[in-house]
C-alpha cells in the first residue's frame, strides 16, 4: 500500500517536524506538527498545493522529483501564506523556474512583501478554474480570514476532494500513515480543538461563512495542511469545526483558571471543583494559570460549557497569569459559557472589578454571586463559595 497515494491524482508530499518547540513561538508542540503539501497529477499538467516551512525544502523538492519521474510542475497553488506553507517558496521558485505560482490579488502581493516575487504569478479569482488535462481541474473557493485574509480552498472535483489550507487542521506529526482510515486518529481530535482555540479560535464568523460556501460540494475527503487527511471520519471532523466555530461547547463541563500567590484563592478553587462534582459535574478541567500553559487553557474553555475564574487583586488589577488568559478570551469573542467568578485581596478588590468588566466584554453570561474574599477563606467565603459553583452546575 502506498500511504502517500491519496487518490487516482493526488499524492501527499508534505514533512513531519518533530524538533519544533511551539508553533508561532507560542503554542507547545508535544507532538510535533506536520506541513502538508500535495501534488496533483493531471494528463497534461501537475500541481503543488501548498508548501512546506523552509528548514524542509531540499526533502520537499525530493518527494516531488521522486514521484513526478523528474518532471517539472507546471504550477505551485497557494491556499495559505503563512511561512510554514510558504517558506520553501524561493528554492522552489529556483529549482522550478518554470513553475506558474497561483494564489488570489491578496495572495500575490504578499509574495512581492514576503519574497520579492513579482514574476511567473497567476492571479485567479473566486470561482475560477485551471484545467490539467484528463477530466482534472482545479476550483479556487475564496474563503477570507479563515483565517488570513488571503485563504482560499482548492476542489478537484474528479475525486471530490478539497484543499482547505489550515481549516480541519490539527497539531501532531503524521506517524507514518497519511489518510486517517490507515492510523488511529484519537490524539488527533483533541489537538484539533487545541489548534482551532489557538489559532482560529477568533474567527468563528468566518468559518462559518467558508462552510456554508462550501456545503453545495460534494466533498468526500479534506486535506488540510496540518494533520491528517480526513476521509472515513470526515463527518466528525467537519462537524466539530462547525461547532468550534459556533462557540458551541463540546460538553457540559466546567473549566476552573485560577491564580494563586499564596493559597489562599486556590482553597476556593478547589472548593469550587468539590461542590461541582458534588452537583454531578463529571468533566472538570482545572488550571492553575501560572503553571498551566495558555494553550490548554484556551482549549478546554472552548470544550467545556461551564468556566470559573479565580484570581487576586495585583498592582491594583488581575493578577497577570489570570490577565492573559481574559485577554484571550475577549480576543476571541468567546460566548455561550457560564460564568462564576471568585476574586481576593488584601486591602483593595480590583481583581474582582476586572473579571466582571472582562466576561461584561464578551457574550459569556455571570451566574450566581460572585465571591469576594478579602484575607483568608474563613467558613463563610468557602460556603459562598460551594452556593456560587452549585448555582453554576444548574446551569449548565
Amino acid at each position: 500500500m502506498n500511504v502517500s497515494c491519496i487518490s487516482d491524482h493526488v499524492h501527499y508530499i508534505g514533512l513531519n517536524d518533530r524538533t519544533i518547540h511551539k508553533f508561532e513561538a507560542m503554542w507547545p508542540m508535544p507532538y510535533g506538527v506536520s506541513y502538508n503539501s500535495y501534488l496533483v497529477i493531471g494528463e497534461d499538467k501537475i500541481a503543488v498545493i501548498d508548501g512546506v516551512e523552509a528548514g524542509h525544502a531540499f526533502r520537499h523538492i525530493d518527494h516531488i522529483l521522486e514521484i513526478t519521474g523528474g518532471r517539472h510542475p507546471d504550477y505551485l497553488v497557494i491556499n495559505h501564506m503563512e511561512p510554514d506553507h510558504s517558506g520553501a517558496l524561493e528554492l522552489l521558485r529556483k529549482t522550478f523556474p518554470a513553475m506558474e505560482i497561483v494564489g488570489n490579488a491578496q495572495t500575490l502581493a504578499m509574495i512581492k512583501g514576503y519574497y520579492g516575487i513579482e514574476n511567473g504569478l497567476r492571479q485567479i479569482k473566486d470561482g475560477e478554474s485551471i484545467d490539467l488535462g484528463g477530466g482534472v481541474g482545479m476550483d479556487f473557493y475564496l474563503t477570507p480570514m479563515v483565517h488570513w485574509p488571503e485563504t482560499m480552498m482548492t476542489y478537484i472535483a474528479a475525486d471530490r476532494l478539497l484543499f482547505s489550507g489550515d481549516a480541519f487542521g490539527c497539531f501532531g506529526a503524521l506517524c507514518g500513515a497519511v489518510v486517517d482510515k490507515d492510523m488511529d486518529t484519537s490524539h488527533y481530535f483533541p489537538e484539533m480543538v487545541r489548534y482551532y482555540s489557538n489559532i482560529v479560535g477568533k474567527y468563528g464568523q468566518p468559518v462559518q461563512m467558508a462552510l456554508k460556501k462550501l456545503s453545495g460540494l460534494e466533498i468526500e475527503t479534506i486535506c488540510p495542511t496540518h494533520g491528517p487527511v480526513w476521509h472515513d471520519q470526515l463527518s466528525d471532523v467537519v462537524d466539530l469545526y462547525d461547532k468550534l466555530s459556533r462557540y458551541e461547547p463540546l460538553d457540559n463541563g466546567v473549566t476552573i483558571v485560577y491564580g494563586s500567590m499564596y493559597g489562599n484563592t486556590e482553597v476556593l478553587a478547589e472548593e469550587a471543583a468539590t461542590a461541582l462534582a458534588s452537583a454531578g459535574v463529571k468533566n472538570i478541567s482545572i488550571h492553575n494559570a501560572a503553571v498551566s500553559d495558555l494553550s490548554y487553557i484556551l482549549a478546554d474553555v472552548f470544550r467545556h460549557k461551564g468556566l470559573i475564574i479565580a484570581s487576586p487583586t495585583y498592582s491594583n488589577s488581575l493578577f497577570p497569569p489570570v490577565r492573559a488568559v481574559m485577554e484571550a478570551l475577549e480576543n476571541r469573542g468567546m460566548k455561550n459559557r457560564v460564568v462564576g467568578l471568585i476574586g481576593s485581596h488584601t486591602w483593595a478588590q480590583q481583581a474582582l472589578k476586572a473579571m466582571t468588566a472582562s466576561v461584561e466584554a464578551t457574550s459569556m453570561t455571570l451566574v450566581g454571586e460572585p465571591v469576594n474574599l478579602k484575607h483568608a477563606p474563613g467558613a463563610d467565603k468557602r460556603a459562598e463559595c460551594r452556593v456560587m459553583a452549585t448555582a453554576l452546575a444548574e446551569a449548565l
